[in-house]
Parts: C-alpha cells; sequence; structure tokens
C-alpha cells in the first residue's frame, strides 16, 4: 500500500476525532462551563454542524483556486486560532461564534483530502485508498469522543479545548508530511 494512503489515513483518524469531538462535547461544554441555557447551547452546537455544511458548499469553490494541500494547512491554522479563541475568551456569544467558524473551516477538510489522495494514487487504487481512509475518519469518530469523555469524567470538561488545539496541532504536523510525500512512479491511467 502506497505511504499516502496511509498518511491520508492517520490524519483522517485524527480528522474525524476532532469533528466528532467538537461536534458531540459542545452542548455539555458550553452548558457547564459557559453558563448557557440548554437551548443556547444545544443552538452552539447546531451552529457548528451548520458550519461545516456552510464550509463543504462555499470553501468548495474555493478550494481549487488555492490548491487542496495549501488550503487544508490554511484552514487548520484558521480552526487552531478560532479554537484559541473558544478556549480563552470566555464568554457564551464569543465561544459559539467561535465554534461556529471552526466548523466552517474544519467542513472542506475530509472532500480535500480524498482529492489530494486520488492525485496521489493510481486510479486503480482510488477506491480502496479512500474507503480505507474514510473507515479511519470514522474510527476516530468513536475512539477520540470517548477519549475525551474518560478525560473530562476524570478532569472536568474543560478538558476539550485544550485537547482539541492538540489535535489539530498534531493534524497539523501529520498533513505536513503529505506535502514532502512522493508521487508514485506508476501514476498511469489504468
Amino acid at each position: 500500500m502506497y505511504r499516502v494512503t496511509w498518511i491520508c489515513s492517520i490524519f483522517l483518524f485524527l480528522y474525524g476525532g476532532i469533528e466528532v469531538a467538537i461536534g458531540g462535547w459542545i452542548v455539555v461544554f458550553m452548558t457547564s462551563v459557559r453558563h448557557g441555557s440548554p437551548f443556547a447551547s444545544g443552538m452552539a452546537g447546531t451552529g457548528f454542524w451548520l458550519g461545516v455544511t456552510l464550509g463543504r458548499f462555499v470553501l468548495g469553490f474555493v478550494t481549487p483556486r488555492i490548491g487542496e494541500k495549501i488550503s487544508i494547512i490554511v484552514y487548520i491554522v484558521l480552526a487552531i486560532a478560532l479554537e484559541l479563541v473558544f478556549w480563552l475568551v470566555p464568554e457564551f456569544i464569543v465561544s459559539a461564534v467561535a465554534v461556529a467558524l471552526a466548523g466552517f473551516f474544519l467542513g472542506t477538510i475530509f472532500p480535500g483530502v480524498v482529492v489530494v489522495a486520488t492525485r496521489l494514487l493510481p486510479k486503480h487504487l482510488h477506491v480502496a485508498a479512500i474507503g480505507f481512509a474514510a473507515a479511519f475518519s470514522m474510527g476516530g469518530g468513536a475512539v477520540f469522543p470517548f477519549m475525551i469523555g474518560a478525560i473530562a469524567q476524570a478532569k472536568g470538561v474543560t478538558v476539550l479545548q485544550p485537547i482539541l488545539v492538540a489535535m489539530l496541532a498534531v493534524a497539523l504536523l501529520i498533513w505536513g508530511t503529505v506535502l514532502r510525500a512522493p508521487v508514485p512512479q506508476s501514476l498511469h491511467e489504468v
């Protein structure tokens, strides 16, 4: 199997965990840490998923103009900055807007990774490699929210933001290896 398949799979494992952890824990965080009402906290969760949806739509037109490899770096850096704002500014409205914008920039990362992988892999491996990477993403969406929940139960839900910032930073480092991944010599149309 090609190295890029493993890199994209590990990256998407982490990405899937980040996306589902934010979406799954945001209401609890906003209720218990930002002292929002259940309705307002639920709306913050809705804002995150709406941001993901709008990001996939809007940035889907922007990303090809920038280039997928570079745009994913930009989007992760912006998501880190927004998560830092979310973490360090203890205001409910600021947190709700920051998490919605983080969702916006995270939204187009998964499709961008798929595009990059298809450009770096031979055509006959596209379905298997993308399926493999997508399965890893689903695994991350199951594992990381559980792990964060176990840590939050022991240490409190305030651990959510530093863990997410660290996960985004690691994702950025992993994505950096894609930039150095060699294009296989056997990239001929099959």
